[in-house]
């Protein structure tokens, strides 16, 4: 099968949104997608007070950041608290970019999308590609906290 060419959507400007406690290979295999698709993306660290984060979101943005290659440079990082959708508003995006890897997902996945067009935001849902389907943030954070602390010499 023969991989057709994408090209960006000429002034699109499209938010990713997350927590991305840690930021993981599949997030940015989704963030090397969508920038084949947008003239811009910005990953959105979004800062949840029902969530509790392993570090604050200034700090996760700079390890986004580090993981983005130079060479992307239709790819910004920030961070918002708040609804992504006034932050789309705000930074005049049309398109919320989401990665949806189950169908428990996508129901809910759907009931944003839903709200958010009737902002005027239209919602692009993403697959991840099947190795990375069973990587999420919980379970590497389940990883890192199961594993024994190195020894202290």
């Amino acid at each position: 099968m023969t991989a057709v060419p994408v090209l960006p959507v000429r002034g699109s400007l499209a938010v990713y949104p997350g927590t991305f406690d840690p930021f993981t290979p599949g997030h940015g295999d989704l963030v090397a997608r969508a920038r084949m698709m947008f003239d811009l993306v910005i990953v959105l660290l979004a800062v949840n007070a029902d969530k509790q984060p392993t570090a604050e979101a200034t700090a996760r943005a700079a390890r986004v950041r580090d993981a983005m290659p130079a060479a992307w440079g239709n790819v910004e990082v920030d961070t918002s608290t708040g609804l992504t959708a006034a932050y789309c508003a705000r930074r005049g995006a049309t398109v919320i970019v989401r990665g949806v890897r189950t169908a428990a997902d996508l129901r809910y996945e759907y009931q944003l999308a839903a709200m958010n067009e009737q902002l005027g935001i239209q919602t692009v849902w993403l697959p991840p590609r099947p190795h990375l389907a069973a990587v999420s943030s919980t379970a590497v954070r389940a990883y890192d906290a199961a594993r024994p602390a190195p020894p202290i010499p």
